[in-house]
């Protein structure tokens, strides 16, 4: 790593080359019009094709390393080149430039080798956008220069290594000083503006504002700064997981000018974000994105005219102060933007002032933002992460046990803490230290990070240890007057550095304060310090006044909660925007371990406290009673003691809690379930039969139905009657939310057993009266396309389908075009749905479509499944076929509304058919207008920036085994292994395991669910006939020398006869930063002339599950059930297996100790990427695997003709070592790596371009 010290020491003396008030002037433009930024650099600069000769100059030509694609040293090698785009941008009308600077950081530039020459890299761009903006700039056109500054290519919020989440390859203090150096060398080359833009980790701007407004305290004119963040994807968050709102709260400390997104999303796709910024912002919005974007084909431009029509509306709607373009945009783009924002008023930025600062209230922020005002409930911050407040939690952090103590921050959120309290001071821990570690794994965990942070203690070292880890807006738990004005002062102005709120106790000099006068005399110094001696905004002042224990027996103490909840009341009508807190347990210490009276102080208390206008309070979320809820005489003695309404209040409340323990009867009686089980057996048979449909009960069905038939005219009226009456009520409760498929699936399973006690009867009776034949509302044939074995979500649909009368005719899986159309012919079918899990799966729909156009058939077409989605139905597989309706059917619970649409008059099938048309020809459009272009590296320029590993020091480890073996544990041993939550999703419930168990929605279905699933799992233990079988192999291997993308596997370790070939894919979109690698999993396997190794394996689950399912013929849940639970074991086998191999087979991590929630999450070293997933998306790869591992014979697994694995509960992949090795999305390629893959793999195009189909991007 470079020497920090010595990179800033470098160039600590800033000399600004020339000062003129570049705020005041901008601000009075951006009043005046909207300002145009320019466009994208890369973009441009690729463009040149300059080769690494003129990336290196003179200055480099003997370097160690390639700096070909490092754009940034253009501006020492080629500084003509970047002058003739600085050029082309003010011409087409740009009123601010940006230096070509993105990277130049000593982080950034370390991979270049060239981090000694930062300062001189930001220096030398800064001068030549001067140079090139002075000769532009008139009085009527001002010209500015905005010195960029880009994220680097690490990130401070983020661990690089899955296995370690609170691991991170940089930290605040080395951004800090990487942002400095660079800051100091754009002011030395004249910019005008600091551009802070492409934030993906907000943690990492907030280092970057902390460089450069430590800059601007050492300038005469200190520079503007403009803050720009990156929405990563629709989920509208950042990289690192922020909302635009928490983004925004995050960084407004800074005071910028202008506060904006850019990048990653074309204009479009920011469009709700720009509006959202619109609204928030109190300063300028600045806008530049990217032209266009890749959907789900790949595509990725738009033209100049059709990104300036989507800004221009942006203009309109005055949402705009600054609006630029990023990667793809060009000095076209500029221009036409420019000229469709000429015409529209800027958006009006109005001065904050205390009026307006006092009613938006505090804004903080995790990764998701809290705003609290005058109108807002009072704010529960969870106490039990606090060591000095839970003996469990200090124990766990002093043993180390960092994952438990998460689970306790986790329980504190799920119970309603909107704020989370941190505090690691305890005697015995290295609380900096402890303090890090927790919030960096807190980091990794979204349902805590997402509420903001409090960092709590003492000791100022911990507090700043802790606020350079925190990416959101935090707060600082506490600051006082205690040490005097001067150290006061300098905590409260890092607090406002690193941009966090603060809690400021009424502690003085003189001591606590622990009197109203007292109280409010402190607080409202501290203010008057804080807003006219700091600059403080007053709503991030929190004052604490104090809680002190009452119910001692000290008469001095008797009214501490009187004088507490009236200084809360005359803080917020004397001391405009503060907020208020306090530790709640503080006042009933004095009953410690009488938990009733305590929550009945805490309540009494909190209730008058909020009255007053208490904002927050430390409070554990879980152990809070409900005020109106107390029993009147326990509320009304705690009342007393509370209020100081009388002397004899603690004996009385003491008096009181005995009396209540004493009443209280642990045991709870079965006597109420025995009495509702007797009232639903009293009611009418059609009620009864509505009870156990809706509750599962198959108990008394066949009775119930047999009574119900002797009552009616006819067996089919029960079905039409009772039956169907009951399945609507079904139908309505899943429809609502308030009935979970695991419970209709149960529902299915009674209303088949009632069926089926009426079959014999109904076809009796069709015999005498045909016309009764049939009461369903439609018949529809499913079935999983050819090539594919995956049914599970089918069968699913089918069961809610049968639900709500429709016939269903399920023909399997790996079902020819041919025998489907036979089918829907022959049975008459009303609808036809495909169903497909693999991409192959793709291909064949489109197929299916196709013959049934040829066909001229007249039946609506259902698509579902894992790999489907809405565009590709509109866009490869609506065209195919006009004569009825195609429709996307997302999951099962939108089946029977698709299907009642399909199925229903003739007027409302029209007029449905005619919205889809509509909607799915809008989603063709768009898929069109974007396939013009689409940015593409060359496949050489992709594989001249692979994953860089130093093979010179490093030995790939040795097998302890290699060779190929067999694998059969048995099912007990597999299951700690297994990974619950998929399991969930598998049955549409939503939530991760164990928490989903306690949803407050869904928690009761999941148990049962659970349990019937332990239940089943256990049965299949013991069975026997269920059983794992897999194999695995290690081999010799080496990145191929005829081309970088594969690997050669060799015959021995003598490594003279290749075996096999491996062929792989290079992800080859360009990199927003350009510098991160273009991966391919064989980067992660040693170039020749090193001995490393690759592994393989293959394992099912599924043997003879056919037998198992026979026992439940008719019994969808189970058969459902069995499925899923095959699933999950064969992941579970795939997860086991891993685990051997890594410790004692291949052995390169011996002492290897993870839990079992540990493996699950994967947190360990190596990968096991499979055949047709994000890295090697190929599939026909299976095919070698199989050979290698003979996996027939060895494990009973065979591959389709789409490569589809048999039994369908089955995992395989390779095995690879190394320590950096990943995960990652090949993505789409072009068609020069097309061509490559097929002449490598000796395949003809046609052949290559059906295997990577879901690759390219049309």
């Amino acid at each position: 790593m470079v020497d920090i010290t010595s990179a800033t020491d470098a160039s600590s003396t800033v000399v600004q080359p020339h000062t003129r008030n570049r705020t005041a002037e901008l601000k009075r433009l951006m009043a005046e019009r909207i300002l145009v930024l320019d466009g994208a650099y890369g973009t441009a600069l690729q463009g040149y094709q300059l080769d690494e000769s003129a990336y290196r100059g003179d200055r480099f030509a003997e370097h160690d390393l390639p700096l070909k694609g490092n754009h940034d040293v253009l501006c020492m090698t080629k500084p003509e080149v970047v002058q003739e785009v600085h050029a082309k941008y003010l011409a087409a009308g740009a009123d601010i430039i940006c230096t070509n600077s993105f990277n130049a950081t000593w982080v950034a530039q370390t991979d270049f080798g060239l981090q000694e020459h930062c300062f001189e890299l930001n220096e030398a761009s800064a001068r030549i956008a001067r140079e090139l903006a002075d000769q532009y700039h008139s009085e009527s056109k001002p010209r500015f220069v905005a010195g960029s500054i880009g994220p680097t290519n690490r990130t401070a919020s983020l661990s690089p290594d899955v296995n370690q989440p609170g691991y991170r390859n940089i930290y605040f203090d080395e951004l800090v000083a990487a942002y400095t150096e660079a800051t100091r060398g754009l002011v030395a080359g004249g910019a005008d503006i600091l551009l802070i833009e492409t934030v993906f980790d907000t943690l990492n701007a907030k280092a970057a504002i902390f460089a450069a407004k430590a800059v601007n305290r050492e300038l005469s004119d200190p520079l503007p700064i403009i803050i720009s963040g990156t929405i990563t994807d629709a989920s509208g968050r950042t990289l690192s997981g922020q909302t635009a709102e928490a983004f925004l709260y995050s960084i407004e400390h800074a005071d910028p000018l202008a506060v904006g997104l850019n990048c990653a999303l074309g204009a479009e796709q920011l469009r709700p974000y720009v509006g959202e910024l619109a609204k928030l912002c109190q300063s300028g919005v600045s806008v530049h994105p990217n032209a266009g974007l890749p959907d789900a084909f790949g595509e990725y431009t738009q033209s100049p005219e059709q990104m300036a029509e989507i800004i221009g509306d942006f203009a309109a709607q005055g949402w705009l102060n600054i609006i630029g373009g990023c990667c793809g945009t060009t000095p076209e783009h500029i221009k036409a933007i420019a000229d469709a924002v000429a015409n529209h008023a800027p958006r009006k930025v109005t001065a904050a002032s205390i009026t307006s600062s006092v009613k938006r209230g505090l804004r903080l922020a995790g990764l998701e933002p809290l705003n609290l005002n005058a109108d807002s409930l009072f704010t529960n911050v969870g106490e039990r992460t606090n060591v000095t407040g839970s003996a469990r939690f200090a124990r766990l952090i002093r043993e180390n046990k960092y994952d438990d103590a998460l689970e306790v921050a986790r329980q504190q959120v799920a119970n309603g803490a909107q704020i989370i309290d941190v505090n690691m001071d305890e005697g015995m821990l290295d609380g900096a230290q402890a303090m890090v570690t927790f919030l960096n794994l807190i980091a990794s965990e979204p349902d805590i990070a997402r509420v903001p942070i409090m960092i709590d203690s003492s000791k100022w070292e911990i507090i700043e240890a802790g606020l350079k880890c925190v990416q959101g807006k935090a707060v600082v738990n506490s600051i006082s007057l205690k040490e005097g004005e001067a150290v006061f002062i300098d905590a409260a102005s890092k607090c406002l550095s690193y941009g966090a709120a603060m809690v400021v106790m009424a502690f003085d000099e003189n001591g606590q304060a622990d009197t109203l006068q007292r109280k409010t005399e402190i607080c409202e110094r501290s203010y008057r310090i804080l807003t006219e001696v700091v600059g403080v905004n007053p709503t991030d002042i929190i004052f604490d006044p104090n809680i002190f224990a009452i119910g001692t027996g000290i008469d001095e103490h008797r009214n501490y909660a009187v004088d507490f909840i009236e200084s809360i009341r005359w803080l917020h009508a004397n001391l405009p925007g503060v907020s208020t807190s306090g530790g709640l347990s503080n006042v009933s210490f004095a009953f410690r371990g009488n938990n009733p009276v305590r929550e009945a102080i805490h309540s009494v208390f909190l209730y008058h406290a909020v009255q007053a206008g208490f904002s927050m309070g430390i409070v554990n979320a879980g152990q809070l009673g409900i005020y109106a809820d107390l029993p009147e005489d326990l509320r009304e003695a705690a009342e007393d003691l509370v209020l100081n309404r009388r002397e004899d209040a603690t004996e009385r409340l003491l008096d009181l809690a005995e009396k209540l323990a004493s009443e209280t009867d642990p045991h709870a009686s079965n006597a109420s379930a025995q009495k509702q089980i007797a009232e639903w057996r009293s009611l009418p048979v059609a009620k009864r039969l509505e009870h156990a449909l809706v509750k599962g009960i198959a108990d008394h069905v066949v009775a119930d139905t047999e009574e119900a038939r002797l009552h009616s005219d006819h067996p089919l009226a029960v079905i039409e009657g009772p039956l169907m009456d009951g399945m609507g009520v079904v139908g309505d409760l899943f429809g609502s939310g308030k009935m979970f498929l695991p419970q209709v699936v149960k529902s299915a399973r009674v209303m088949k057993q009632a069926v089926a006690h009426l079959v014999p009867f109904i076809e009796e009776e069709k015999a005498k009266n045909p016309e009764r034949a049939n009461s369903s509302k439609g018949k529809i044939v499913l079935a999983t396309v050819k090539g594919d074995v995956h049914d599970i979500g089918k069968n699913i649909v089918g069961v809610v389908l049968q639900c709500n009368n429709y016939d269903v005719i399920d023909l399997g899986v790996m079902v020819p075009t041919e025998k489907i159309l036979e089918t829907a012919i022959a049975e008459e079918a009303d609808i036809i749905g495909l169903s497909g899990l693999i991409t192959p799966s793709l291909d064949e729909m489109v197929g299916v479509a196709q013959e049934m156009q040829r066909r001229n058939l007249n039946i609506p077409l259902m698509i579902g499944g894992a790999t489907t989605s809405k565009a590709h139905t509109a866009a490869k597989i609506c065209p195919q076929y006009a004569n009825r309706a195609t429709v996307y059917v997302p999951d099962a619970s939108r089946a029977v509304n698709v299907a009642s649409q399909l199925l229903g008059s003739d007027e409302q099938y029209q007029r449905y058919a005619q919205s889809l048309r509509d909607e799915y020809q809008l989603i063709s459009e768009r898929v069109a207008a974007r396939r013009e272009k689409r940015a593409f590296l060359d496949l050489n320029a992709t594989r001249a920036n692979p994953f860089i590993w130093d093979w010179h020091n490093y030995t790939p480890p040795t097998p302890k085994q290699p060779g190929v073996f067999t694998c059969e544990p048995t099912l007990r041993e597999l299951v700690p292994y297994i990974d619950w939550t998929p399991f969930f999703m598998t049955w549409q419930l939503s939530g991760r395991y164990p928490k989903i168990l306690e949803d407050e929605v869904v928690g009761e279905t999941a148990t049962q669910l659970f349990a019937d699933a332990q239940a089943r799992l256990e049965w299949l233990i013991e069975d026997g006939r269920l059983s794992a079988r897999g194999a695995f192999g290690l081999w010799p291997a080496n990145r191929s020398l005829d081309c970088s993308d594969d690997i050669d596997i060799f015959t021995d370790v003598d490594r003279t006869e290749v075996l096999y070939r491996l062929h792989h894919l290079r992800q080859q979109a360009p990199k927003p930063d350009d510098l991160s690698p273009n991966f391919c999993l064989s980067d992660f396997i040693a170039p020749p002339g090193y001995e490393d190794f690759i592994g393989g394996f293959a394992v099912t689950s599924g043997a003879r599950i056919d037998e198992v399912l026979a026992h439940f013929p008719d019994d969808d849940y189970n058969q459902i059930m069995i499925k899923a639970l095959a699933d999950r074991l064969a992941e579970a086998f795939a997860e086991y297996l891993h685990h051997k191999v890594r410790t004692e087979a291949w052995g390169y991590a011996p002492n290897e100790s993870l839990t079992d929630e540990e493996l699950i999450k994967e947190r360990y070293q190596g990968i096991r990427p499979a055949p047709g997933y994000p890295s090697c998306p190929e599939h026909s790869e299976k095919e070698t695997l199989f050979r290698l591992l003979d996996a027939e014979s060895r494990c009973g697994m065979h591959l389709t003709e789409h490569y589809a694995m048999t039994p369908a509960a089955a995992v395989s992949g390779w095995y690879f070592s190394h320590p950096e090795s990943q995960y990652f999305n090949v993505g789409k390629i072009a068609p020069d790596q097309l061509a490559s893959y097929a002449s490598r793999k000796g395949i003809d195009a046609a052949t290559a371009t059906r295997l990577l189909q879901a690759s390219l991007p049309d």
